[in-house]
């Protein structure tokens, strides 16, 4: 959880309950963090704040809110254009900072849970989907690459990222010591991720290919990278110096950046582009929906089946001996 949120849940928590120790506040501080992941701890800060501000203008209390308060800021969020996703990552952050604070939620109220489902049939679910970079697009921007320091790592994260399926949080958490190569390829040991939320672990093997060579690139980089420790992608200034691990910012624009110089429209791909890239890529090739999901570590199959439908679209249509 953000310190943001923490230190509103500590003031609203000490008119309800005795004064903590030190040391209990702190163990309650640190536990609450690690109960999100950093992604979703930096999502839930600039939501819970959005609310704070939005309640300060109007002179209303964000902790404890009432259910009027929060019904409003989702009606004045809706009609300022922000999506249905959005609204609901902002009902979340105000839930679990009151839950916190050992608060009941207004967003469990009725009149919230309609307001909210109401922004969303007016707005739509519809997720806004970026662009695949699909194996031929990779193979394009790889080829594309100049043969620079910086060049091999955007194509080890390119061709890595593709070859895995990563999210950008899972790139960006990538270590040495998470790296096993082999004869065959490369062993990934993912320590956390968006369905691995409690660090359980997961791993998942990565061919050495034969086209776009995904474990190549990577040992290249690090080669030429002299990384031997810690994360495995990071910054490089202007003069060549390799600093900190990258952000997942980072790989957004890393991704648009090499799209752009193959001739595609970068705001058309994101640092998904390479997850759905593999997926798309791997529907188009036939490849079995279960190994799809071992690669991808997807929980639920009817998700991995868009990515097939939609790559499929056109094949076996019913309508293909007719229309």
């Amino acid at each position: 959880m953000s310190a943001d949120i923490i230190t509103t849940v500590t003031i609203a928590a000490e008119t309800a309950v005795a004064v903590l120790t030190a040391a209990d506040q702190a163990a309650i501080h640190d536990y609450a963090l690690a109960e999100k992941s950093p992604a979703t701890r930096r999502a839930y800060r600039s939501d819970f704040a959005a609310f704070t501000v939005w309640c300060a203008g109007r002179s209303l209390d964000p902790i404890p809110a009432a259910p009027e308060t929060v019904a409003a800021f989702i009606a004045d969020q809706a009609n300022a254009g922000f999506r249905a996703s959005t609204l609901g990552r902002r009902v979340a952050a105000i839930a679990y900072a009151h839950a916190l604070a050992g608060l009941e939620p207004p967003t469990s109220s009725k009149a919230v849970r309609v307001v909210l489902g109401g922004a969303r049939r007016k707005i739509g679910t519809k997720p806004a989907q970026k662009a695949p970079a699909t194996a031929e697009r990779i193979a394009a921007m790889l080829i594309a690459l100049p043969d620079t320091l910086t060049g091999k790592r955007d194509g080890a994260l390119l061709a890595l990222g593709f070859a895995g399926a990563f999210r950008r949080s899972e790139l960006i958490a990538l270590k040495v010591v998470d790296l096993s190569f082999e004869t065959e390829g490369l062993r990934v040991h993912i320590r956390h991720s968006k369905t691995d939320q409690e660090g359980r672990g997961q791993e998942i093997a990565i061919p050495r290919g034969t086209k776009l060579r995904p474990v190549k690139a990577l040992e290249d980089w690090l080669e030429a990278g002299k990384i031997r420790a810690g994360p495995v992608f990071r910054s490089i200034d202007r003069h060549g110096r390799i600093g900190a691990g990258l952000s997942a910012q980072s790989v957004a624009l890393i991704v648009k950046r090499h799209a752009e110089a193959v001739g595609l429209d970068p705001h058309d791909f994101a640092g998904h582009s390479l997850r759905a890239g593999f997926l798309t890529s791997a529907a188009e090739a036939g490849a079995d929906l279960l190994r799809m999901m071992e690669v991808s570590r997807h929980k639920r199959v009817e998700t991995v089946q868009g990515y097939v439908r939609r790559a499929n679209g056109f094949k076996g249509h019913a309508g293909a001996g007719f229309l």
